[in-house]
């Protein structure tokens, strides 16, 4: 008890046991200072002053970049501070503009969340902010409105410390600071890569998801056109917390239920794909591996990851799978079918990713200009759908995925957390069925939340050793090492930290909300008596019925450097 430590906030003696600053002290005891600035992944930067807090002599520090000390005594609520922050919020609300019941973020935007809070009645001085709607609407992805931005810094560093991206940056001086690409141009031709991560820091609706629900909706108003939608393994247990849900729980029958009372005539679920991923992914790193060549091989579900290689690394592009993502892999099939049958068809995605809306636009997808995917929605938009339709979330039953793609294994489902492609493939690979051959591989090393995982697997007679990495800064860490000499036989990389679990596309409930996420895909894992992607039989039914002679055509694609 002697070597402890402790401060006081606000008369509360409060253990002082490692924490890197006052703001996390403070949390601690059920106290939640505002910030726009802060997030605990994110370097301290400490610009917008909301978290001020008053020390004992009376002076005002900044809460998350003052580090706490033994015996401080401190207050977070007095009328200075009150006072203080509500001049604060007066000046950021008279430089913003004030659309917010037609802003995209109207209901999620913490601007707006702080003046209720703070009980902001009126603006002191005049609005010197108009919205530049449509600012930069030329990515694929999102969407930049600067009249919306109160120059937090968020999405700068997220883009720089997680992303190593660098696509935005602070331009100009003074009154005429602004968020901005290099040069000014537009985001399409930056180093962007879609990933969407800076949608999920940023406080407003400075960056948004580009929203393609209109189009989708007048596909499902056709009633010509034959309407099919798929739904991705994350999507699953992220959608609940915004509907009145448990953050993690697995509503996938919720979802093709409401999904269908929408209007879609047929809804399938994108883990079907995630196992003919595995297949035809496992086939593949076994002839590199016998054959030594273009070692590493490097995963290739990862839109974002694509463009980054693409972007910054077009020498690794030959190490990348030739595999398609789950998503164009069943587009394929479903497009396909509806091509040969002469049949106006609208085929849409529900993705946790931002940047799988570029992967559906991109050429190597499309068939004599027809995409795969004539639209991607992410888990947020079809958020809004719902809602929008009325329906009463909670309250739907569940409903039976669509035949033909209806059986899934769990090897497919956890392709939505980081690791979860290295593991599916592992099962394959390792050829077993027990229950304690599959407690071995699960914790072989690709679990967790880490960004960087690494470990040791025998096959046959050698040792492969392989890496599992989540955000983009420590791809790029990898690609150093294995730049430097290094070996790798196989490297899992998925552009979002944590995986998909935390798209750029995904409802933002704070960073608890991918552990979460993960460990419900997992429970669903072990729920499923199907473990392993060659056992499902939908995939041994299509290899049966000829895929494997054109799984070259509809399931495989190589990337060029452009």
């Amino acid at each position: 008890m002697a070597d402890k430590q402790f401060m006081t906030v606000d008369g509360i003696p409060v253990e002082i046991n490692g924490e890197r600053n006052l703001l996390e002290v403070i949390r601690k005891t059920g106290i939640k200072l505002p910030t726009f600035c802060y997030h605990t992944d994110l370097s301290i930067y400490g610009a917008c002053r909301m978290c001020m807090i008053e020390n004992e002599r009376g002076g005002l520090e900044a809460a998350c970049s003052t580090p706490p000390r033994a015996g401080m005594n401190i207050k977070t609520n007095t009328e200075r501070l009150r006072r203080y922050r509500k001049n604060i919020l007066e000046l950021i609300l008279a430089n913003h503009c004030n659309d917010c019941t037609t802003c995209e973020n109207n209901g999620k935007c913490k601007l707006q969340a702080l003046a209720t809070r703070y009980n902001i009645e009126g603006v002191r001085f005049p609005n010197t902010a108009k919205s530049t709607k449509g600012d930069d609407t030329s990515s694929y992805s999102i969407t930049r409105d600067n009249g919306k931005c109160i120059l937090c810094g968020d999405c700068v560093r997220v883009c720089k410390e997680v992303q190593n991206v660098g696509a935005i940056d602070f331009a100009h001086r003074g009154s005429k600071m602004i968020i901005s690409t290099a040069f000014g141009k537009p985001l399409a031709e930056s180093p962007c890569v879609g990933c969407g991560q800076c949608v999920s820091v940023c406080p407003t609706g400075a960056i948004v998801v580009k929203n393609d629900m209109p189009k989708v909706w007048a596909a499902i108003d056709d009633k010509e056109t034959k309407v099919s939608v798929q739904v991705a393994p994350a999507v699953r247990v992220a959608i609940g917390k915004q509907l009145n849900i448990r953050d993690g729980k697995d509503v996938m029958g919720k979802i093709v239920a409401a999904l269908h009372r929408m209007g879609f005539d047929a809804v399938y679920d994108t883990t079907v794909s995630a196992d003919l991923t595995v297949i035809e992914e496992s086939n593949e790193f076994l002839k590199r591996v016998e054959k030594g060549e273009n070692m590493p091989l490097m995963t290739s579900c990862c839109p974002g990851w694509i463009q980054y290689v693409e972007k910054k690394h077009p020498e690794y592009l030959d190490n990348i799978s030739t595999c398609r993502s789950p998503m164009q892999m069943l587009a394929s099939l479903v497009k396909d079918e509806a091509r040969s049958k002469g049949e106006k068809h609208f085929h849409v995605a529900v993705m946790p990713c931002t940047s799988k809306k570029f992967e559906a636009a991109r050429d190597e997808f499309k068939v004599n200009g027809d995409p795969n995917v004539d639209a991607v929605i992410t888990t947020e938009e079809l958020i809004v759908m719902i809602k929008e339709s009325g329906i009463v979330f909670e309250d739907i039953d569940p409903e039976a995925v669509d035949a033909p793609y209806a059986t899934i294994s769990g090897a497919g489902l956890i392709f939505g957390v980081t690791g979860g492609v290295t593991e599916a493939v592992l099962r394959r690979v390792a050829g077993t069925k027990s229950r304690t051959a599959l407690l071995t591989i699960a914790n072989a090393g690709q679990r967790g939340m880490e960004g960087i995982k690494e470990f040791d697997l025998e096959y046959a007679d050698t040792k492969l050793h392989i890496a599992v990495v989540s955000g983009l800064a420590n791809a790029e860490k990898v690609l150093k090492r294995l730049a430097a000499g290094e070996k790798f036989d196989l490297i899992e990389v998925m552009a979002c930290p944590g995986g998909c679990v935390n798209g750029g596309g995904q409802p933002f409930n704070g960073t608890e909300s991918k552990f979460r996420r993960s460990a419900g895909l997992y429970d669903s894992d072990r729920l499923l008596s199907i473990r392993s992607s060659e056992e499902n039989p939908v995939i041994k039914e299509l290899y049966e019925n000829g895929l494997g002679e054109r799984a070259h055509e509809l399931l495989h694609v190589h990337y060029k450097k452009h």
